[in-house]
């Protein structure tokens, strides 16, 4: 069984870079895999591994100036969630592209799971979904309202749209973990908008701490690893990647016939040229030799 983390902490990094090296190697010595961003506003990733290898990282990561409040989320894998460790230096730790944003300023009313359903609840509340599009479309909150966003980038310019249809409103908004609300939460405060609440810990910690009976989330939770979503109690969903687009699939879109395994699916079919599917396929061929060795090739993950 594998471990996995999910951490962001917002702090003052004067050099990422000097982290880099010393992060790294404090996981490969741990066995850990996964994806760590680390700029001068923090460190955002989710890692995983064997157990004393993730207690390393975090304790390494809690010595780190200004993270000794660190928390993170955590939930198993019966898998190896990440075929290698990617330790990068980044602009942002989630980028939004706002110059000035800080939540180490000011961020919105923290709302704990036990509490949210009956906030979002509220007819005087909008509940807005701050993930990106493709992550709506397996799962959302009840009455959430999807922004249709590709990335996090593009909230702003669609907040600048419909800000209109907000007056009056308080605004609840929710992501994966809580990282992209700390920015977007702050985004509308600096827009002036003052009753802003966000959920704590984000849906991992909606669907870990709430009965599923009393949930008002419905479908399933994308997640960044080989997991791919989900559930109440962080059980593993149903959906499979899409390798040559990342996007979340149910078994049975594997049957569609724009399917092709590593090549394209419904969502991607048009988007690549015939060149870009002749390389996914020698790299479809190349994971498929990895697995008959017994072996697991990178671009598997």
């Amino acid at each position: 069984m594998y471990t996995i983390a999910a951490l962001y902490h917002f702090t003052r990094f004067d050099d990422p870079g000097a982290l880099r090296a010393p992060l790294g190697a404090t996981c490969e010595a741990g066995g850990v895999r996964g994806s760590l961003l680390l700029a001068r506003e923090g460190i955002n990733g989710t890692i995983a591994g064997p157990r004393a290898g993730i207690d390393a990282v975090l304790s390494y990561i809690r010595a780190l100036p200004g993270c000794a409040d660190l928390e993170w989320k955590e939930s198993t894998a019966s898998v190896p969630p990440f075929a290698r460790l990617k330790v990068r230096l980044k602009r942002e730790i989630v980028t939004m592209g706002v110059p000035g944003i800080d939540p180490k300023a000011r961020v919105g009313h923290y709302v704990r799971p036990q509490d949210w359903n009956a906030l979002i609840s509220a007819p005087d509340v909008a509940v807005i979904d701050t993930r990106n599009e493709y992550e709506v479309a397996i799962g959302t909150f009840e009455g959430a309202i999807d922004p249709e966003t590709k990335s996090f980038r593009d909230f702003p310019a669609w907040w600048e749209a419909n800000k209109h249809r907000f007056h009056n409103k308080r605004i609840a908004m929710f992501c994966t973990g809580g990282i992209r609300c700390e920015k977007s939460t702050n985004y509308l405060i600096g827009e002036g908008v003052e009753a802003v609440y966000h959920l704590k810990g984000g849906i991992l910690q909606y669907l870990e701490d709430v009965p599923k009976d009393e949930s008002l989330w419905r479908g399933d939770c994308f997640v960044f690893d080989e997991r791919v979503s989900v559930g109440h109690g962080l059980v593993e969903g149903p959906h499979l990647l899409c390798r040559a687009c990342r996007q979340p699939l149910l078994p049975e879109d594997t049957g569609r016939p724009e399917f092709e395994a590593g090549v394209s699916c419904h969502h991607c079919l048009h988007d690549h040229s015939d060149a870009d599917r002749e390389r996914f396929r020698e790299r479809q061929k190349q994971i498929a030799l990895a697995t008959a060795r017994g072996e697991r090739h990178l671009a598997g993950g």
